[in-house]
């Protein structure tokens, strides 16, 4: 299996390759800049339950649970015969039209960042805003 070229670092000035966005040195600039984009995501689109749900030790083992079940692998790529890490785990039934399967594990499902943005697309047309 080919393995891609490292290319350089994001950081402005930085000569480090990486195999990712920023190298090792920069990471943090990459860890921010996703707390921020999380942040204002719970401010102006998540309503407040979700994200109380969302930020509780309750939540926070059950995502543990359905990654160690799904051995930190995406579903849907295994479905597909390629493997790879698992960066969420969402819900099978979305939270805010079945409130009341928020916790079960068997509503949770490990997947990779595309997947689930491609997942969530298609349950925003399923199951319209209340």
């Amino acid at each position: 299996m080919a393995i891609k070229p490292k290319r350089p670092c994001a950081a402005p000035g930085c000569r480090n390759l990486t195999d990712r966005s920023y190298c090792p040195d920069h990471q943090q600039i990459a860890r921010d800049r996703k707390r921020e984009r999380n942040k204002q995501y719970d401010l102006h689109q998540r309503d407040k339950q979700t994200r109380d749900l969302y930020h509780s030790a309750e939540w926070e083992r059950l995502r543990q649970q359905a990654l160690i079940r799904d051995h930190g692998l995406c579903q849907d790529c295994l479905d597909q015969q390629r493997i790879r890490t698992a960066d969420v785990v969402d819900h099978i039934k979305p939270v805010r039209s079945f409130w009341h399967l928020r916790l079960q594990l068997d509503n949770l499902r490990s997947l990779c960042h595309p997947h689930h943005n491609r997942k969530t697309a298609e349950d925003k047309k399923r199951y319209p805003s209340k």
